[in-house]
């Protein structure tokens, strides 16, 4: 699985649950297009992070790189509808920084061929 994590913040005056409908509403697009596997979105508790990190965590799960390619196409064509989606979300946050991860050890690596 590749884990494609979003860490923001919402831009002064936005409402925390119109940003989440938002996203939901985006990201289940992307879902119901086979584009994406599963996500999480995660808030912040009790203060309780590194400084650099944003307020809100989102996980995004792809099964393959290749889909989380034709997700990143999709999104950059620019087109309606997912335009609509992306623009309702991104127009809330500021502070966005992004990394990805994937599961390991990756299933297809074998044991006791490491060389030391």
């Amino acid at each position: 699985m590749n884990i494609y994590h979003i860490w923001c913040n919402l831009k002064s005056g936005i409402i925390d649950t119109d940003f989440t409908d938002a996203a939901h509403s985006y990201l289940d697009h992307l879902r119901q297009n086979d584009q994406l596997s599963a996500y999480r979105i995660t808030r912040r508790k009790l203060g309780l992070s590194p400084a650099h990190l944003a307020e809100f965590h989102i996980m995004l799960e792809f099964e393959t790189l290749t889909q989380l390619d034709d997700a990143f196409k999709n999104v950059s064509s620019r087109s309606d509808p997912v335009e609509s989606f992306h623009h309702a979300v991104n127009s809330k946050v500021q502070d966005v920084s992004f990394a990805l991860y994937r599961d390991f050890p990756d299933t297809h690596r074998k044991r006791g061929s490491e060389k030391f």
